[in-house]
């Protein structure tokens, strides 16, 4: 009996912020729009872009992921597979859409996230160079420390400190 596969794998934006309901039986579902991007030269030398669009569902814990970390314009990584879905509209006319049940995602910015510091963002003087240089700035923060705090006459005291 031959294999078969179904996997989806795509890196690209948020259309829109993702939407998350819940199923009559509790189960969460978040919804949400992903961009992809393709760029190649024709054999003229013009430079083309096509764009395709995605929509991209989750289920249970991982739709509540992304409702909650995920905004319009991110950059996330969607692994899963496809579903298509099909059911009469309004007028009676038959509809269907294919869409991404995914079972993986993974954020690949840090917009929204401020407080995240870059290596970059660390100015170059504060980097220390050698481990000497670490030692030397711990023994005289641990010394202004000693000088700060009341003496201790009996040095065994802090000999018994188990940390």
């Amino acid at each position: 009996m031959a294999r078969s596969l179904n996997k989806v794998t795509l890196i690209g934006n948020l259309t829109r912020d993702p939407e998350l309901r819940y199923t009559p039986a509790g189960a969460a579902v978040c919804t949400f729009g992903l961009a992809t991007n393709r760029q190649w030269v024709t054999e003229s030398g013009e430079k083309k872009e096509e764009v395709e669009f995605h929509r991209i569902v989750a289920w249970n814990k991982l739709a509540e992921l992304c409702a909650q970390l995920l905004k319009k314009g991110r950059k996330v990584y969607v692994e899963g597979r496809l579903q298509t879905r099909k059911w009469q509209a309004q007028d009676g006319s038959e509809r269907s859409s294919v869409e991404v049940v995914i079972s993986d995602m993974i954020i690949l910015d840090s917009k929204g996230a401020p407080e995240e510091v870059s290596v970059d963002e660390v100015p170059i003087e504060d980097i220390p160079s050698d481990i000497e240089e670490v030692e030397a700035k711990t023994s005289k923060a641990d010394a202004g420390a000693k000088k700060g705090s009341s003496q201790n006459d009996n040095p065994s005291e802090e000999e018994d400190i188990p940390f």
